[in-house]
């Protein structure tokens, strides 16, 4: 997909919420460069939901639209005044019923991040480490065993 203007953006987003939601978007959705782990977020202070347009560069067009169902429905629950946090049974319930996704895919970029691997010698507990631990020191969290770098 490529990086529409915030105009066809915010078209975008009140056709899905009238498909999906039955209701109207009444505010607005923008672009947010600085965000790097997730694909976008909801602010209930301001009403607005920013997207990453690394996602919408990198991913196809469903990804994105998966995006965009999960933070609206962050954003009618609140506007609702229901429970439009993570943990919430209404926003759990209003994932399933628009087919929305919990967690959006990491990015490409996102999955090199860690450059030390570590095995437990007795478990086989892998632990990724963008740090390099000193094996004398540490053990692993499960079984206390020894840890070994891959």
């Amino acid at each position: 997909m490529d990086l529409m203007d915030e105009k066809e953006l915010n078209e975008l987003v009140q056709k899905l919420s009238i498909k999906f939601f039955g209701k109207r978007f009444d505010d607005q959705v923008k672009y947010n460069h600085r965000l790097r782990t997730t694909g976008g977020r909801y602010i209930p202070a301001k009403r607005t939901i920013e997207l990453n347009p690394k996602f919408v560069l990198e991913f196809e067009d469903e990804e994105v639209i998966g995006i965009l169902k999960h933070e609206l429905c962050h954003y009618h629950l609140h506007i609702e005044g229901k429970g439009y946090k993570h943990g919430d049974r209404d926003f759990k319930n209003l994932l399933k019923e628009t087919g929305s996704p919990r967690h959006c895919s990491p990015l490409p970029s996102s999955e090199k991040r860690f450059k030390y691997t570590y095995e437990c010698k007795n478990c086989h507990h892998v632990y990724k480490r963008v740090r390099k631990v000193d094996v004398k020191k540490y053990r692993c969290g499960k079984c206390r065993g020894e840890l070994i770098m891959k």
